[in-house]
């Protein structure tokens, strides 16, 4: 793809990992803040301020790292998404959660941009696709690990940002993707098994092979 694209990450040393990959100034990477709703208004505010000024972005990508599905998404590995999932966003009820689809009052799911995905699938041949949910709360405990398959069973990993940034590159007819690399299994939660050192390291071998094609 030729022109502008905008990488958004939750933190700086998201963004930081990212650029230590790039080259060249036709990618602008920026952190916007951790979680759906930030990111969305983040990445809202940054594709409007660079229509007023001229120079549109062609493509927006949601970027970091993220908790991976044991057996799914090893720890260090890249992930790149089908579809990111609002997978919190709905309603409690006696039978289970009801997504927001199913309650009617919109839709969860933020499909990756054909073209994009198939872009960035030829350049990392080795990443984990699948689905990848945005939730408010980072997963915990085994119960609700085996909550979130059973909903989403094409599931691979997730984050918090991710369908926040589709929403707002969606409003702006932008194309999207989210990529993340896996800095810990999802489950019970043990900081001793997070190796972030590593999914900062992968993060920057993906966006070096992905730059120069974007």
């Amino acid at each position: 793809m030729n022109g502008g694209i905008l990488v958004v990450t939750a933190v700086e040393a998201e963004a930081e990992a990212v650029r230590a990959g790039l080259v060249g100034d036709s990618v602008t990477v920026a952190a916007v803040g951790v979680g759906p709703a930030v990111a969305a208004a983040g990445t809202a505010r940054l594709v409007a301020l660079a229509e007023a000024a001229g120079t549109p972005y062609r493509a927006v990508v949601s970027a970091g790292i993220g908790g991976g599905f044991p057996g799914r998404a090893p720890v260090g590995g890249t992930v790149l998404a089908t579809r990111s999932v609002a997978a919190d966003l709905g309603a409690e009820s006696p039978d289970g959660f009801l997504p927001l689809d199913e309650l009617g009052f919109g839709a969860t799911t933020a499909p990756a941009d054909p073209a994009l995905f198939e872009l960035l699938r030829t350049c990392l041949p080795y990443a984990v696709t699948g689905t990848v949910l945005t939730l408010g709360t980072v997963t915990g405990t085994a119960t609700t690990t085996a909550a979130l398959l059973g909903r989403y069973p094409d599931a691979v990993a997730e984050a918090m940002e991710g369908y926040g940034v589709a929403v707002a590159a969606g409003a702006a007819g932008l194309p999207f993707v989210e990529v993340r690399t896996i800095s810990n299994p999802i489950g019970p939660r043990d900081r001793a098994a997070w190796r972030i050192g590593d999914a900062f390291a992968a993060l920057t071998a993906a966006f070096a092979t992905v730059g120069p094609k974007l």
